[in-house]
């Protein structure tokens, strides 16, 4: 007998058995490769999902660091300013003192230190320092500071009637509240 004619004895004698055994590991082993392949793509979602969640963590990171360097530099002269405003204070307290003085020499002091304080506000204004306004105005806790109450005639409950001491905001954010006097009515 042939080779050929032996082959195909042999598989007549198997017949579908080794068909279907060949058909079902070829299944099993296609299946394994799509497990494996799936798992392989779930891993690999995965990894994107870590990738991209870094990714905006550090995009997060980023803006947060920018944000901080801003507002440091915008935020940064607080101090500074805060101990010029004392200056400021100084300087309007000796006009005051002086503001009623009727001799000649003390006028033109008062005018001289009038235009220092003049002067020294508007390049604090320059550098962001804003007074913050209290005449006729009504009491605002977030930029004022009541010290007192006091009955006022024809003024508005809460209007501010008098400022003991100026407030002042830098960059839009109070640096100090005015300490004022409001009417109770």
């Amino acid at each position: 007998m042939s080779e050929t004619h032996v082959n195909e004895e042999n598989e007549k004698e198997l017949g579908p058995e080794t068909n279907e055994e060949t058909q079902e590991a070829s299944q099993v082993e296609e299946i394994e490769t799509e497990n494996e392949v799936s798992e392989e793509m779930k891993e690999l979602m995965e990894f994107k999902d870590k990738f991209y969640y870094v990714a905006a963590e550090m995009e997060n990171l980023k803006r947060r660091h920018e944000k901080q360097l801003q507002d440091q530099i915008k935020f940064g002269t607080e101090k500074v300013m805060m101990g010029l405003l004392d200056v400021v204070d100084n300087l309007e307290r000796t006009l005051q003192a002086i503001s009623s003085d009727e001799d000649e020499k003390v006028k033109n002091i008062y005018t001289g230190v009038d235009m220092v304080k003049n002067q020294f506000l508007e390049t604090l204004k320059t550098n962001g320092l804003e007074k913050i306004e209290t005449e006729g105005k009504i009491f605002d806790p977030h930029f004022h500071e009541a010290m007192a109450q006091m009955p006022a005639e024809g003024k508005e409950d809460q209007e501010i009637v008098q400022t003991y001491q100026n407030g002042y905001s830098l960059n839009g954010r109070v640096i100090r509240a005015a300490k004022v006097v409001v009417a109770k009515n």
